[in-house]
């Protein structure tokens, strides 16, 4: 009778432990799920290739220059028509941007599988005429999209469409998040940003 007290006894201990650990695990999970960058932090550093797999280095860009960072829905499964709407209209204002000497970067997330077939065809969609200086990068599986936090986690999404302005220093100085299709930060409102950080 005791010894079936005492197995009941650290059968009870072991479940406690047991649970204790589970909950400390999610715990250290979800402390580790990345928070979106916000005016202030600095900007995640990234290497992505683009669509002719050459290396792009956040961080090597803004040693250079003030930098915009586009990242768009990319491949849900679809070519966004309101990703295509908000690239146009940055290439619009392309000779604006380079008056400032900004450097834009559009990021293309999605499936691996793929996925440079599809940010070809977005690229080319419309007869853009992209300007010499404007990056297009592939996030393959959502690196850099999990790495700002900003993962679209819902059948036929890949990333919250998002737009952050950064100094030469790294630092993000304006932030966008938009939790839906639309509401996107547009080139005339990012160029006022710029313009706040003073010419370099």
């Amino acid at each position: 009778m005791n010894a079936k007290r005492i197995i009941r006894s650290w059968s009870g201990i072991l479940q406690t432990l047991v649970g204790t650990l589970v909950l400390s695990t999610a715990g250290l999970v979800l402390a580790k799920a990345a928070m979106p960058p916000k005016a202030g932090d600095a900007a995640p550093n990234f290497t992505l290739k683009t669509v002719d797999d050459k290396p792009v280095e956040l961080q090597r860009l803004t040693t250079k220059s003030k930098v915009v960072l586009i990242i768009l829905r990319g491949w849900p499964g679809y070519q966004c028509p309101i990703c295509d709407r908000q690239v146009q209209d940055f290439i619009g204002s392309a000779t604006a941007f380079a008056e400032l000497k900004a450097q834009l970067v559009f990021v293309y997330p999605g499936p691996a599988s793929d996925l440079k077939a599809h940010a070809e065809e977005f690229k080319s969609m419309k007869g853009k005429q992209w300007p010499n200086d404007y990056l297009f990068v592939l996030d393959p599986d959502y690196s850099v999209v999990n790495a700002y936090g900003i993962r679209w986690d819902a059948p036929m999404e890949t990333a919250y469409p998002s737009t952050f302005v950064l100094d030469t220093n790294g630092v993000v100085r304006f932030a966008k998040i938009s939790h839906g299709h639309g509401d996107r930060a547009k080139a005339a409102d990012i160029f006022t940003e710029i313009k706040k950080l003073g010419e370099k």
